[in-house]
């Protein structure tokens, strides 16, 4: 079985099974965390369960043409490197570190962050494409869409910020989010958005608003349980 069958099946016969499994791993693990008792090993499983959504994420892409290859690894390259910068001088987003919980690291960043970059970028950029898909196109659409997309993305980490701290996910100097965070956030995210909306591949993944609304969820959740 090719990659072209699979991608095929996962489209139209399992489509529903996947979103199913996807959104029972999101909930398992948002109660794993929630028990005091589970919530070390669940803590474990965190980077898996992002690695394991941008393989899903990229067998629902149905068009692997050469800009589409080149978007996906430059998106990460930038996501994870900016990190490096960003944890090596505080320039970026701020003074902050991380943890364990997210695995493998290079350079002190988990590995899997350029693959979390990736898969915020790729997945709200396709929710606004899909929201303004009847927007008479227009000087300076594709800025207007990727303010709005990368406006998004800033809202999301508005509600990852404290979770991720009590996950060690990350830790802020002297536990202060700084306003610096957010700037950064949106500058980085408005210039990947930009790169996703003016690409011209196919933006045809059924799965990309779904991975965008359960990390929505389970952070929100996150945030309104754990207070």
């Amino acid at each position: 079985m090719n990659l072209s069958t699979i991608q095929t099946l996962l489209n139209t016969r399992y489509r529903k099974i996947v979103f199913t499994i996807l959104s029972l791993m999101y909930l398992v693990g948002f109660i794993g965390l929630m028990i005091p008792l589970t919530r070390e090993y669940f803590k474990l499983l965190s980077p898996f369960n992002l690695w394991i959504s941008l393989i899903l994420l990229l067998l629902f892409q149905q068009d692997f043409q050469l800009k589409f290859i080149l978007f996906a690894i430059i998106t990460f390259l930038i996501g994870f490197f900016v990190e490096v910068l960003g944890v090596h001088t505080g320039i970026i987003f701020g003074q902050y570190y991380y943890g364990k919980t997210l695995g493998i690291q290079l350079f002190d960043v988990p590995i899997v962050i350029g693959a979390n970059w990736f898969i915020l970028v790729y997945s709200s950029g396709h929710i606004i494409e899909k929201l303004f898909k009847n927007l008479n196109p227009f000087f300076g659409r594709n800025i207007l869409l990727s303010t709005v997309a990368a406006s998004l993305m800033v809202c999301l980490d508005l509600i990852i910020e404290p979770v991720a701290i009590r996950l060690d996910f990350w830790q802020w100097h002297f536990n202060k989010i700084p306003i610096q965070n957010y700037v950064g956030w949106f500058i980085i995210s408005f210039g990947l958005q930009y790169y996703f909306i003016s690409s011209k591949f196919l933006k045809n993944n059924a799965l990309a608003p779904l991975l965008f609304y359960l990390q929505f969820i389970f952070f929100l959740l996150h945030s309104i349980f754990s207070t």
